[in-house]
């Protein structure tokens, strides 16, 4: 927290206080509910916000479901692949696209696959994760 002494002023900028030293310096600080961080200085930089703890892995039963989906996706098939590890869920989308010759993407740790491609997804998979198709 900065406290305001005899040089200093103090203009509000989009949610962050930014409070000039006497000293020549500058500095931002944010309002996070109670409480108040100092976000840059023009005397050291960018700081570094403190990490929060990160998040455990979502608890599943081990499985790696494969579905098929066309919702919301204006009569799009999309196949879905859940419940890999976070580690392996990037490296696993790059190889199921190129395994699938289409197009996908990684969204919440849910790899999505443009195309019906359960039957080969599945096949690839379950020689390293319990993979299990699921869905209609």
């Amino acid at each position: 927290m900065i406290k305001r002494d005899a040089g200093a002023r103090r203009r509000r900028v989009s949610g962050a206080a930014i409070a000039t030293r006497g000293a020549g310096y500058s500095v931002v600080i944010r309002r996070r509910g109670g409480n108040t961080e100092q976000v840059y200085s023009t005397q050291g930089g960018r700081m570094r916000l403190a990490r929060s703890v990160p998040r455990a892995a979502p608890g599943g039963d081990g499985n790696v479901r494969v579905s098929r989906t066309r919702t919301g996706r204006k009569g799009k098939t999309v196949t879905l692949v859940s419940g890999l590890p976070s580690r392996d869920v990037t490296a696993v989308a790059k190889e199921l696209k190129r395994l699938c010759g289409s197009g996908g993407s990684v969204k919440d740790g849910v790899v999505e696959i443009q195309g019906d491609h359960r039957e080969r997804i599945v096949g690839h998979l379950a020689g390293r994760y319990s993979a299990k198709m699921s869905g209609g």
